[in-house]
């Protein structure tokens, strides 16, 4: 929240991914930059980098998918190639948003990542793409950044004259069939893909504490799709970052003009505008956030994680439980839980948290950990 006040510490919101529902932006505001106050990125930031397939993506078209496509279409061969036969061996990972070669050089990406990757083969097979976007997002935490996750799909279509047994069009969706069923989605820009991926780029930068790499990689988001209203959060938390408080302010407000209803610009704008020394403007968008978002994402946690400092473990499950109810696929929740459990000395239901915190975790690094505590609760378990 700040999905992520400056009472205690300072949380800063930033969104991944999805986009929001604003009216257009026609032209690159360019009011909102101030280069001079950034050094020039330390790697090459190229939006033809996005979808360009690599040597190693052309080989694998020849010998892994030319030969099926009379046989299955093109739409199905590709899908046999890269998913259904699981040679490649992907692995769902969102440590690192990658472009297509980065993507299919580890063989792991974000959903983010595995679109652009299957995208970058469909044109180098001439099919059709389309982009959605979904409505839900999902919540992330690292130090003191919330992230809120959106999600994205691809679905290939055909051209005319291609085999009849390529369908008119064929989703591909990196979340479990009946969860993806569930969502709501609508379609995406190619362009806002591109923003999308250079969004996630900043975040990550951000994150590194790389603010020079995170300014630029904003920048060129907000050039790609001038509509993208995360990537203006995203310029006014680097601004934040960076001890720039009235740029902050005027990309975050420039945010909020365009989504009004938008929880996470508001908070980050309430943070900066209590770091200026605003506070009539700050209390007076405190109040309106409270209202559109009495319980924001976390508030349950914080309350959890403060009964485990005091041993108040009963509390903490019922904490962390609401907060589960609310992200039922984040890991960490799922953690924190399986520790209340261990407090209170319910060793099976933790093992059933540790087991899903395993299950939901989207970087090896979490797996390795959540997996390593699930070894010492059984063998913790298993000793007389």
């Amino acid at each position: 929240m700040a999905r992520a006040t400056i009472e205690c510490v300072l949380l800063l919101s930033l969104m991944l991914l999805a986009g929001c529902a604003t009216g257009p932006v026609a032209t690159v505001p360019q009011e909102l930059f101030d280069d001079h106050l950034f050094a020039s990125p330390a790697s090459r930031i190229d939006a033809n980098d996005v979808f360009a397939a690599s040597p190693e993506m052309r080989r694998f078209i020849d010998s892994e998918i030319a030969g099926a496509i009379a046989a299955k279409g093109r739409q199905q061969a590709l899908f046999d190639a890269l998913y259904a036969r699981g040679e490649l061996r992907l692995e769902y990972d969102s440590a690192k948003t990658r472009n297509a070669a980065e993507a299919f050089a580890a063989r792991a990406g974000n959903c983010l990542s595995l679109v652009i990757m299957t995208a970058a083969f469909a044109k180098q097979l001439d099919l059709p793409v389309r982009y959605q976007s979904a409505y839900e997002e999902t919540w992330n935490r690292t130090d003191d950044a919330h992230y809120f996750v959106g999600h994205v799909n691809i679905t290939l279509g055909r051209r005319p004259g291609f085999s009849s047994k390529d369908s008119e069009a064929a989703t591909i969706d990196f979340l479990p069939a009946l969860e993806a069923r569930a969502l709501r989605t609508h379609e995406i820009a190619e362009v806002t893909i591109i923003a999308m991926y250079m969004n996630n780029r900043a975040a990550e930068a951000l994150n590194e504490g790389e603010l020079d790499d995170a300014y630029a990689w904003a920048r060129m988001a907000i050039a790609q799709d001038p509509g993208f209203v995360s990537a203006y959060n995203t310029l006014g938390v680097i601004y934040l970052r960076h001890g720039n408080l009235e740029q902050a302010r005027r990309a975050l407000a420039f945010a909020l003009a365009r989504a009004p209803a938008n929880a996470h610009v508001m908070s980050n704008l309430v943070s900066v505008l209590r770091a200026q020394g605003r506070l009539a403007e700050a209390d007076a968008l405190r109040k309106e956030l409270d209202q559109l978002d009495p319980h924001p994402a976390f508030a349950f946690f914080y309350e959890g994680v403060k009964a485990m400092g005091v041993r108040d473990y009963a509390a903490a499950r019922d904490y962390f439980s609401k907060e589960v109810d609310r992200a039922p696929y984040y890991h960490e929740l799922r953690y924190w839980l399986a520790a209340a459990y261990v407090g209170l000395g319910e060793f099976d239901e933790a093992r059933k948290q540790l087991a899903l915190a395993i299950e939901y975790s989207t970087t090896r690094r979490e797996r390795d950990v959540y997996s390593a505590k699930l070894n010492r609760l059984a063998a913790h378990r298993a000793q007389p």
